[in-house]
């Protein structure tokens, strides 16, 4: 089929998939016959390709300049470079190339999908979208654009219309560790937490070691469940391999449910010290500061008044949060009680 180009430079292209410069025939004296010499355009993107390969990203840059300026529907030739600017990590030029390779060839799959992938990252989610339902109306049970368009979906908000993307991708490829944990992170999204756990486990076991972002994921589907062990058991993994304010923050919270009330705070107080700026771990350090001073019949006065330290640098940080401004003042003047 062929494709129109109205710009400009592209009029007058009798066949706009090939090259303006025609092959030429060369004479061999020596043996008194022709044979036919590659284009131009040819030329260069194998030479770019081949440059390419070994790490010579500008020198490649320039050969497919060559190439597209020899023919200027070489959709290839814009995808490869498109390929580059991704691997620098260029992602407006980037997308400019895949852009234009899909102006020249639109039912061109990876130029659609590259597309897709490119206004992902910029976040230009609606755009990325549309780009991936192009590419799956070529191909519509390829493995990436259904799992891209999964992920896209579930970033905007429409886990309903994620699902259904990131079933195919999994069914597609089974032994994916990575759908099955886009999988999964949709059926949280849904409340659908024990088959997002199923999908998690099976994730964990076809990787070849567990991601942070796995395994604090399944701790909020276990802790949604109320398998606080579980949870506790996840997060635990977690700090070993990757410790943040976060995780920490996390396991204080799963930790305080097991009523494991020392080893919570001491989780809580890591947090803090993970980031200082994190208003949550202050919460729980002043949720198991007020529990010890409970549990001490209001005598505890050390307990309190670290409690409202606690609350106040919580609050400094973040001042919309009318559960804490309640405790505060609850708690901010002593009890007749207190030694």
């Amino acid at each position: 089929m062929k494709v129109v180009d109205d710009r400009p430079s592209a009029q007058g292209i009798a066949n706009p998939q090939s090259s303006d410069e025609p092959s030429i025939d060369i004479i061999d004296p020596s043996k008194g016959r022709m044979f036919n010499r590659r284009p131009k355009d040819e030329v260069s993107f194998t030479k770019a390709v081949e440059l390419h390969a070994s790490g010579e990203l500008d020198q490649a840059l320039r050969e497919l300049e060559r190439a597209i300026a020899f023919n200027p529907k070489f959709t290839l030739a814009y995808i490869e470079s498109g390929d580059i600017y991704l691997e620098m990590a260029e992602y407006d030029l980037a997308e400019r190339q895949f852009s234009l390779a899909v102006r020249s060839e639109p039912r061109n799959f990876m130029a659609q999908y590259r597309h897709g992938q490119v206004l992902h990252r910029l976040g230009r989610l609606e755009e990325s979208n549309r780009a991936y339902l192009r590419a799956l109306s070529i191909r519509p049970g390829n493995f990436d654009a259904n799992l891209g368009i999964s992920i896209v979906f579930l970033e905007m908000g429409r886990a309903e219309q994620a699902l259904p993307y990131g079933q195919r991708a999994v069914k597609s490829e089974p032994p994916s560790g990575r759908a099955r944990m886009n999988l999964g992170t949709v059926y949280a999204a849904l409340d659908r937490h024990e088959e997002a756990i199923i999908e998690y486990q099976q994730a964990g076991e076809l990787m070849d070691a567990p991601t942070p972002g796995l395994l604090l994921n399944m701790a909020e589907s276990l802790n949604q469940l109320q398998r606080y062990a579980e949870m506790v058991g996840a997060l635990e993994q977690l700090v070993r391999i990757a410790p943040n304010a976060i995780a920490y923050e996390r396991l204080g919270s799963g930790l305080f449910r097991l009523r494991r009330y020392d080893e919570s705070l001491a989780a809580f107080r890591k947090s803090a010290d993970h980031d200082p700026n994190y208003f949550p771990a202050y919460n729980g350090i002043a949720v198991c500061e007020l529990n010890q001073y409970l549990w001490s019949s209001k005598t505890d006065a050390g307990a309190r008044e670290r409690a409202v330290e606690a609350m106040r640098k919580s609050l400094r940080l973040d001042r919309k949060q009318p559960r804490i401004v309640e405790l505060l003042r609850r708690y901010t003047k002593a009890s007749s009680t207190e030694k």
